[in-house]
């Protein structure tokens, strides 16, 4: 699981969330999509950096323009869901 989001800033045109951690450090990442999974939405997000890394949080959205994400918080709910986006990436590469 990862470190405590501190922040989040969107670049709408380019579907680009930078996340800003604890620590201060920040990373850009592209949305690759959400994805629902036993009633709760989460994102996937594929940092800039041209490693094959994926972050999973849960995901909210709170209006048009507004969402939000939060760390998942039990180990459990982050298999299910990393094991969820794995089966969608595998269906599509089909």
């Amino acid at each position: 699981m990862a470190e405590d989001i501190k922040n989040v800033n969107v670049e709408e045109e380019e579907d680009i969330i930078t996340l800003e951690f604890d620590d201060d450090t920040a990373v850009d990442c592209y949305v690759m999509g959400t994805f629902e999974l036993s009633g709760k939405e989460y994102i996937a997000l594929a940092p800039e950096d041209g490693t094959d890394d994926v972050y999973i949080y849960g995901y909210k959205q709170i209006s048009d323009d507004e969402f939000e994400i939060n760390e998942i918080e039990s180990e459990e709910e982050f298999d299910a869901a990393a094991a969820e986006f794995d089966a969608i990436m595998a269906e599509d590469a089909e």
